[in-house]
């Protein structure tokens, strides 16, 4: 960890990131934060997540030890994380801080995960969450605050830039420019200018390129998203748009379905697929571009021709693109810790642009906060209108609402069956 720090602290001099309050470096400390505890305090703070290993998490550690060097903290795996966590926060060894997703608030099997939660919209704890953009912020019925993001997500395509810069072409930004470079590659031999995972409903090319679509057409109906959460028969002509508009892409871009096929996975198998270097576009979310860079030493391709890429929202009308904003990983205090007023210190600590910036970086994951440019890999989501970023949390649409449109779009787009199936058949999926 000593090691990793000293790798690190460069890294945030160089990028300038600034914290959310504000502050002057002061000797042997870290910009931005000052203690409100006794500094030579000790103990320690456990924290529970879904993670393999979460090196991100542990250089913030060894950086909130410059300030509590007796402190320790402890981040520890959770094996089926999801289905284990209220058994663990109600056991006697829980967590501190845990791990906690939006899409658990409201359902019963994750009750444990929000009733054991801190309100961390309490003035009195000092998080400065005007670092975060609202719009992925947890809205609950009462005002209170469960859960804060740590991470972000969205869905895009990683772009190989080398590629456009090789060919003469430019990244779309419109529906029309999008087809236009497709066509602009396949005439220069490129044979799969657009890819992307297929075999699975979650995640693949279908809802990745069309669900931000969808969004758009419902975001400012309240009637279309209160039928579509109560899997309403009706509310099927509310994806119809979407269904015409996949079939039209799948059609416009010559996408070949049975290369996609190939992809084994949206994670390892993408990106390895995307590293040997001849397809201009691939579809895929921010989880898996958190993945890319430690598998460049893993392609052979890559290795013999590394070339640029970034991640890029997918234009799919002639407006612009949407870029979908939504949450990914939140951390969540547990009210019962026996350590509370430290884990609050830490959170204090965590929730600042500098920090969450940086963990973000270190993640390769898109950061929470409301600056993206520190990070070239997601600036061009910084670049897109505020009227044009929408978020599921705001919209209010369902775990539920989303599932059943995933399916119609999935079965529609692989000709399983028709549109007007799929619209009469909303609400009837099966996952």
């Amino acid at each position: 960890m000593k090691k990793m720090l000293s790798v690190l602290l460069p890294v945030i001099m160089a990028f300038n990131l600034t914290a959310c309050g504000g502050g002057n470096q002061e000797a042997g400390g870290l910009e931005g934060f000052k203690p409100a505890l006794d500094t030579s305090q000790g103990g320690v703070v456990r924290i529970a997540g879904g993670y393999d290993n979460f090196e991100a998490l542990e250089a913030e550690f060894d950086r909130f030890n410059e300030y509590y060097p007796n402190v320790e903290l402890v981040y520890t795996k959770v094996d089926d994380y999801n289905n284990m966590i209220g058994t663990v926060l109600n056991g006697n060894d829980a967590p501190d801080i845990y791990v906690n997703y939006s899409w658990m608030y409201g359902r019963d099997p994750y009750k444990a995960s929000i009733d054991h939660a801190e309100d961390l919209s309490d003035p009195s704890l000092g998080l400065d969450l005007d670092c975060v953009r609202s719009n992925i912020i947890l809205n609950t019925e009462d005002g209170s605050l469960p859960m804060v993001p740590v991470f972000s997500n969205t869905y895009g395509m990683l772009v190989n830039t080398s590629l456009f810069e090789k060919e003469g072409l430019s990244v779309p930004t419109t529906y029309r420019e999008l087809i236009d470079v497709c066509n602009a590659f396949r005439e220069k031999g490129y044979e799969n200018p657009i890819m992307g995972f297929s075999q699975k409903e979650t995640t693949s090319i279908f809802t990745l390129t069309i669900y931000p679509f969808f969004c758009e057409t419902v975001a400012n109906d309240e009637e279309a998203v209160d039928k579509l959460n109560s899997l309403d028969a009706s509310a099927g002509g509310y994806i119809r748009p979407s269904l015409e508009q996949i079939t039209r892409f799948m059609s416009d871009a010559c996408v070949n379905l049975d290369a996609c096929n190939d992809i084994e996975n949206n994670y390892d198998a993408v990106i390895l697929r995307f590293f040997e270097g001849d397809v201009p576009m691939m579809t895929c979310s921010g989880d898996t571009v958190s993945g890319t860079k430690k598998r460049e030493s893993r392609s052979e391709a890559f290795i013999a021709n590394p070339f640029t890429y970034a991640f890029v929202p997918v234009p799919m009308s002639d407006e612009g693109a949407v870029f979908l904003d939504m949450s990914n990983l939140q951390f969540s205090v547990n009210k019962n810790s026996a350590s509370l007023d430290m884990a609050n210190e830490f959170m204090r600590f965590l929730i600042t642009s500098q920090e969450l910036n940086l963990m973000a970086q270190n993640k390769g994951l898109m950061s929470p906060t409301k600056d993206l440019s520190f990070n070239g890999m997601y600036a061009a989501f910084g670049d897109v209108p505020e009227s044009r970023i929408l978020s599921p949390e705001v919209i209010g649409l369902t775990d539920d609402a989303v599932i059943q449109f995933r399916q119609a779009v999935y079965r529609v787009g692989t000709g399983e069956i028709s549109i007007d199936e799929a619209v009469a058949g909303y609400g009837s999926f099966e996952q």
